[in-house]
């Protein structure tokens, strides 16, 4: 990276002044999305979804607005040739006849936090926030979010939703509010409420107003725009990074520079995981009244790196997908990370992984078992895409998954502490079913003496049945620990990409 970028550099110094200002300006310059996307109305209130492919936006005044005059929820989809798609009225029931917005969609697609425009909040004209689930045949009617002791003493309030799923960002006015409106959190509890909003503390929160934050894919950068800590116009948009897990330990705020903080207000950006762009609303040059923006973003103001797993949850025995829910951990520490769900007619799903972790992800849905799965992006540096597939059992007679997060020290039967999450749910899971007898079956790759092998996978299988015993307080004739050595491989031996897939504990369902 370092390279790249003193070659940029070196290749800039050597052209001409105005040559160089000309490449700066055409990376950093903002472009309008054009009249696909906005209109002769006033368009507003972006939010691009984290894989950068779906744009979401408010359009005022618009006749095909199913409020008429009022504000509509509207979205254009990224073409494979990179420009946008026509915009469309997202319908009902987003969209009803007062006013309508969207906030935050998560990485999945599948949830959304919206203005709270929707039947009780509606009819005593609330100012408060709801959200919505993708089912099959659209979404579903907005649910109010129910924050505990949350008001404001502000007209409006701005909401960011992190990409886990449970990280609430919110701009409000309150009682230990510092100036004018603050940037406060809330999280996430067991019952689905949401925690009493804390203060972000006195770095980030002026004697001003602090507005629209958007906490970036990566969960640590925060952009939010602000008229007490200086500036070039009304409003500038800020950066400020987490320093720990406190949520009051922030960096001093960075303006984001004279390329995108103008003399004006500039307020709602949003940002893809990648971080390459921010998408924001201007009236300046523009199609109709305000319009929707994109402009690149320099290195030093970007999220940090991610990495964005998709794929589908699939019926192992079948093929079929699955709605299913996704959870994804820490493996250092077994701290959930976040959730997701997976689309219901096809099964896909997307998650957001910050870099500098080790995590476990794993499908979950009624009736099934779950085949974990786990990725290591402590190293990752710049933004990755990668594909995995995750697979649900049924729980038949028959049926096998594999523990793809047990590990072993090497050439041992010593199982790893961060094994002990994978090995409790099995153990949950014939609490669960009492009368269920399962096999565990420890497999090798060719390499090493047969006998070897052999001896290893068995002592391992058995290893792992013992675990599993004492972890549930089980009666050890329902589990059955067999060795197969290298005798039942799943994949060429010849490649070190398919030995590492042959090393295996397996449980096969021998009775339900």
């Amino acid at each position: 990276m370092q390279r790249t970028i003193l070659t940029i550099a070196f290749l800039l110094a050597a052209l001409p002044l105005s040559a160089q200002q000309r490449i700066i300006d055409s990376t950093f310059r903002p472009v309008n999305l054009g009249p696909t996307v906005n209109s002769v109305y006033d368009d507003l209130l972006p939010v691009i979804s984290p894989d950068g492919r779906s744009l979401y936006f408010v359009r005022s005044d618009s006749p095909e607005n199913l409020g008429g005059a009022r504000q509509d929820i509207w979205y254009s989809e990224l073409q494979a040739d990179g420009t946008w798609g026509q915009a469309k009225n997202i319908g009902p029931p987003l969209n009803n006849r007062d006013h309508n917005y969207l906030l935050s969609i998560t990485p999945d697609g599948n949830t959304i936090l919206l203005g709270d425009s929707y039947g009780e909040a509606r009819q005593q004209q609330q100012r408060s926030v709801a959200i919505s689930h993708r089912i099959s045949g659209g979404w579903e009617m907005p649910k109010p979010v129910k924050i505990k002791n949350f008001y404001n003493l502000a007209t409006y309030t701005e909401y960011s939703l992190g990409n886990d799923g449970r990280t609430m960002v919110m701009a409000v006015e309150r009682k230990d509010t510092k100036g004018g409106k603050d940037l406060y959190v809330s999280f996430l509890q067991p019952d689905s409420s949401w925690s009493e909003p804390t203060s972000l503390g006195p770095v980030l929160n002026s004697i001003g107003h602090e507005l629209t934050p958007f906490l970036s894919s990566d969960g640590v950068s925060l952009y939010f725009s602000s008229d007490g800590h200086g500036g070039f116009g009304s409003y500038d948009v800020f950066v400020s990074r987490r320093q720990d897990s406190t949520w009051t330990n922030w960096s001093v705020p960075e303006n984001l520079g004279p390329t995108i903080n103008t003399q004006g207000w500039d307020l709602y950006y949003t940002i893809p995981a990648k971080g390459d762009y921010a998408y924001y609303v201007s009236h300046s040059n523009t199609i109709g009244a305000g319009d929707i923006f994109r402009v690149g973003l320099p290195e030093r103001v970007r999220p940090r790196p991610v990495v964005l797993i998709y794929g589908r949850v699939l019926n192992k025995k079948t093929g079929e997908p699955i709605s299913a829910e996704i959870v994804y951990e820490i493996m250092e520490t077994n701290a959930p990370a976040g959730e997701a769900h997976s689309t219901p007619l096809t099964g896909e799903y997307k998650i957001v992984l910050p870099a500098g972790y080790e995590y476990s992800f794993r499908a979950s849905a009624p009736g099934f078992l779950s085949e974990s799965d786990n990725i290591d992006v402590t190293q990752v540096t710049t933004y990755q895409e990668i594909k995995r597939d995750l697979y649900l059992v049924p729980i038949e007679e028959g049926q096998y998954f594999v523990l793809k997060n047990v590990f072993f020290d090497y050439n041992k039967a010593t199982i790893r502490p961060q094994s002990h999450p994978e090995l409790m749910r099995v153990a949950e899971i014939l609490k669960q079913y009492p009368t269920m007898i399962i096999e565990v079956a420890g497999h090798t790759d060719f390499v090493g003496p047969d006998d070897y092998n052999m001896k290893l996978s068995h002592a391992r299988a058995q290893a792992v049945a013992d675990h599993i015993i004492q972890m549930g307080e089980l009666e050890p004739g329902r589990i059955v620990g067999i060795g197969y050595g290298e005798t039942k491989p799943i994949a060429d031996n010849a490649t070190e990409e398919g030995r590492q897939l042959n090393r295996r504990v397996e449980i096969k369902i021998l009775k339900k």
